[in-house]
């Protein structure tokens, strides 16, 4: 897809504006999201989603238009993972409810603009090396076989560690343990302190880019368009916020979230590799952007589906064995 520098600017001002919007009308005063106006926004950025892909199939081309949904899915999906680390992260550093929205609204402009530089990155490299698809394939790969062991052996963080950017900013720069509303850092006793407004708002942005270490190879696997690649992101992202609080409380029900996720980072992985072998002149199937986009689709759905039904199963059985107890414990009062 040819995109002209217009376009490119265009683009970037009207999701300025969109994000805009979304501030002064949403979360410009500090307020507990309530589950409609986390609907309600969910609802609004994926319909925005929805019809900039239509527009990329009436301005563009049916291609075009099938890549960004294929990229946007993913990158919605696995954004989904970053949600687990968000909670872990307003935990540890006890973010007030009426704050959480503020926090997260920063910190996803913050990874989307270290996201962008990664696109950049990876949109050069990939015009010089062909060869890179091979790496980026393995480590998909390699990706989706860890998260199948962590998966199995049931290996969830309990707590949030900080990175080392993270680390850094907080021993060289003075901050304090104290919330003083939305402000970013404070004057006191003639020093200039950080808040942990600040530090949590670094957190979610940073943590974020160790996530875009395995969303931006996927989504490289599935078109190799930069304005397609930042767009899907864009959008995948800005909706984080909303989806944060509309499943927040749904998050531990989807049990099966890693499994789903490991199939469609290693189909993607291997996307790429046979996409490499086909560059080099191998005669080997190449996988179609409608079938990406099917196969990304089937799997979250039966992911989803079997997770409910696995999270029920587990309530009704621990429903069942709670139930003697209480029986005991009332022969015993009486």
């Amino acid at each position: 897809m040819d995109v002209t520098w217009t376009t490119w600017a265009v683009t970037i001002l009207v999701l300025c504006a969109l994000i805009a919007v979304d501030f002064f009308i949403g979360g410009r005063k500090p307020h507990e999201v309530s589950i409609k106006e986390a609907g309600i926004w969910s609802a609004v950025w994926v319909a925005l989603a929805v019809l900039f892909g239509l527009g990329l199939l009436l301005f563009g081309d049916t291609k075009s238009s099938g890549e960004f949904f294929a990229g946007y899915i993913t990158e919605k999906s696995l954004s989904v993972d970053n949600l687990f680390v968000f909670v872990l992260i307003m935990a540890k550093f006890s973010v007030p409810a009426i704050y959480q929205q503020r926090v997260l609204m920063i910190g996803v402009l913050i990874a989307l603009v270290l996201r962008a530089g990664f696109i950049a990155a990876g949109a050069a490299i990939i015009s010089q090396f062909s060869w890179v698809f091979f790496i980026f394939g393995a480590f998909l790969i390699w990706t989706a076989w860890k998260l199948i062991e962590e998966a199995r052996a049931d290996e969830t963080d309990e707590e949030f560690e900080e990175n080392r950017f993270l680390k850094m900013v907080e021993k060289r720069f003075p901050s304090t343990d104290q919330y003083h509303g939305t402000r970013l850092t404070i004057v006191e006793n003639g020093r200039r302190l950080m808040t942990p407004m600040l530090i949590v708002m670094l957190a979610i942005g940073t943590t974020d880019v160790l996530f875009a270490l395995d969303s931006i190879p996927a989504i490289f696997g599935l078109t190799q368009d930069p304005y397609i690649v930042f767009t899907a992101n864009a959008f995948a992202l800005m909706g984080l916020r909303q989806l944060y609080f509309l499943i927040g409380g749904l998050l531990k029900k989807l049990v099966h979230l890693s499994y789903g996720l490991s199939v469609i980072l290693g189909f993607i992985g291997v996307k790429l590799v046979l996409h490499a072998l086909h560059e080099t002149g191998v005669h080997v199937p190449v996988i179609s952007t409608p079938v990406s986009l099917g196969v990304i689709c089937g799997v979250l759905v039966v992911t989803t589906v079997t997770s409910l039904m696995a999270a029920r199963k587990q309530s009704a059985q621990a429903a069942d064995g709670a139930d003697p107890q209480e029986e005991d414990s009332d022969v015993a009062a009486r």
